[in-house]
This record gives structure tokens, C-alpha cells and sequence, in this order.
């Protein structure tokens, strides 16, 4: 006996949830949570601040990025939110007004939280991977670590290897961004 076919998740059951959770579908299926809690907040926070003046605006640094918090990204049936994610200005040289973004990021990072790091770590990764995100970075507030992810190969053979990883307090390079020094401990201290 068979039960009732299952059906996929639309962007009308995101746009119903509450605003104080954040939704995000993956292969028909929704994902839903609480807002992140302060030091994933706060990793962010520092970061998106720490990476936007020398890249986003070209402050102490090359420039020649945008950089933004938890854009909306859709990737065919895949409505993703990264915390933050970054395009080149050769490919995105304006950020367009649009309620949502259909070009993927050059880079994005997902700050984990017990709650969603299997989501991020696993089914994420694997979008992330089919549309091409050149670097992915995982930011872990409790553990204090940064792991930098590289995408190599194409089509079938494409994968992500760690490229970098980095824990505590040292000031650190990290790609795609290694034109500075990134005060890794800022990111875990209030």
C-alpha cells in the first residue's frame, strides 16, 4: 500500500512562513528555522564588516567585489540563503534591484549552528557545487574555525577540497581574500 504522493515545497509555502524564521528549499523539499542565535550572528556580522571595506568598497584593499548578507538565491527549484556571499564586479558589476538573485556567487559562506549545520554542511554544499560557487567557506562560532572550500573540476568531476583551514585567534588569509589579514578572532569576540 502506497501513501499519498509527496509534494514538492513551492516559494508560496516560504513566503508563508512567519518572519521571524528563515526558509530555504532545497530539491522541492523546505527548509525552516529560528533566526541564528548571537555568535552566529555575530560571526557574520564582523565578517560581512571585516571583508566589505577592503573588497565591497575598495577600502585598504583591491575592491572589485560585492558583498552581501543573506542574499536570496535561486537555482531552479533551490531558493538558498547564505549568511553572506560575494561576486566579482566583472560578472555582477552593479547589484541589481531585484527581490532575489539568479547569479551564483563567486564565494558565499554559511556560519554554522548546531541546528543547521548537517543543512549547510551536506545539502547545501552540493547546490552550491552544481551552480558553480568558486569558493565556499564555513565559519564555526562554537568550534572558532574557519574552512576554506575550493570547487575543482567540472561538470561531474567537479568537487569542493579544503583549500584552507584555520582556528582561534591569528590574524589569517583566507581565499579568495587573501589580499589581507583577516583578525579571525574578531569574529568570536562582542
Amino acid at each position: 500500500m502506497t501513501g499519498p504522493a509527496r509534494r514538492d515545497a513551492t516559494y508560496a509555502d516560504l513566503e508563508a512562513l512567519p518572519p521571524e524564521v528563515v526558509g530555504q528549499l532545497i530539491d522541492g523539499v523546505l527548509y525552516a528555522h529560528a533566526r541564528p542565535a548571537t555568535p552566529h550572528a555575530l560571526a557574520a556580522s564582523v565578517l560581512g564588516v571585516e571583508l566589505g571595506g577592503p573588497f565591497h568598497r575598495g577600502r585598504g584593499g583591491p575592491g572589485g567585489w560585492l558583498i552581501i548578507d543573506e542574499p536570496e538565491l535561486h537555482f531552479g527549484r533551490n531558493v538558498l540563503v547564505p549568511d553572506l556571499a560575494g561576486w566579482r564586479r566583472e560578472r555582477m558589476p552593479e547589484m541589481p534591484r531585484a527581490p532575489f538573485l539568479e547569479l551564483a556567487p563567486d564565494w558565499a559562506c554559511e556560519v554554522l549552528s548546531p541546528s543547521t549545520a548537517g543543512l549547510d554542511r551536506v545539502k547545501k554544499l552540493g547546490v552550491y557545487l552544481r551552480q558553480g560557487v568558486t569558493h565556499l567557506w564555513f565559519v564555526d562560532p562554537e568550534a572558532r574555525t574557519l574552512e576554506v572550500l575550493r570547487r575543482q573540476g567540472e561538470g561531474e568531476a567537479a568537487r569542493y577540497v579544503l583549500a584552507q583551514s584555520f582556528c582561534g585567534e591569528e590574524p589569517v588569509r583566507a581565499e579568495p581574500f587573501d589580499a589581507i589579514e583577516l583578525e579571525l578572532g574578531a569574529l568570536w569576540r562582542g
